[in-house]
């Protein structure tokens, strides 16, 4: 099922259907990525609402996974790296919104920074652990596969993982990171500076879409430009 492009927060059911139905065919990789990123620009930036949608995005791969005639393993790991990259950008959008927070200075604490890199420090986490639950409710074709591709991506790390840890290398000068891990509470408290970071943060994952979006369908267009007939040449007698 193709999942519309439009800012409207997508459901849980639409995503997993959506995420089922994105592995059957070719490039499962791409489309899980862009479905991933959809997901994510249409819901508030919070580690709570960024979990629902890894959950409903892996749920979604491994039912259309085992359903699929493809090869489980390939098609499982293309998906994975889909997931991957796409929180990847996620949290380079949430990097960009801190730099931007910090550059402007206005109503900014360190305090309100340690709590921003705290949560966001735990992504990866959410992301493996989110996984690793699916995958334990998964029937016994999928689950080792999925367990498997769990097991690599920990010991190798993601994409997620290595852009989470050039943010904390960035920001490492104005808070430690000792700091950060005893920091308590986060953004999913209520507060004006949570609103702001997800606003903030929503709005360049929103850009960083865009631009994907946009290079796909020049991509597309230019595929579809090079498929043309070419005009018959003038014959001489």
């Amino acid at each position: 099922m193709a999942v519309q492009d439009n800012p409207q927060e997508l459901s849980g059911e639409h995503i997993k259907e959506s995420a089922s139905g994105s592995m059957r065919g070719d490039d499962i990789h791409t489309r899980v990525h862009d479905l991933t990123l959809l997901a994510l620009r249409s819901r508030r930036f919070d580690r709570r609402e960024i979990r629902e949608v890894v959950r409903a995005i892996t749920e979604g791969i491994t039912l259309g996974a085992d359903q699929s005639r493809a090869d489980l393993r390939q098609s499982l790991s293309a998906a994975f790296r889909g997931l991957d990259e796409a929180l990847r950008k996620s949290t380079e959008a949430g990097q960009q919104a801190l730099r931007q927070l910090v550059t402007t200075g206005r109503d900014f604490s360190d305090r309100e920074l340690k709590q921003a890199l705290a949560d966001m420090k735990k992504l990866e986490d959410d992301f493996l652990s989110t996984v690793e639950q699916v995958a334990e409710g998964a029937n016994e074709r999928v689950r080792p596969e999925l367990r498997e591709i769990l097991s690599s991506a920990r010991r190798t790390g993601t994409s997620t993982g290595r852009q989470i840890a050039g943010m904390m290398t960035e920001f490492a000068q104005r808070v430690s990171a000792a700091s950060i891990d005893v920091t308590l509470g986060g953004l999913e408290a209520a507060s004006e500076f949570s609103v702001r970071f997800a606003q903030a943060a929503g709005g360049v994952l929103a850009g960083i879409a865009d631009a994907i979006r946009e290079q796909r369908s020049q991509k597309h267009e230019e595929a579809g430009a090079g498929r043309k007939p070419a005009e018959p040449a003038s014959g001489t007698s």
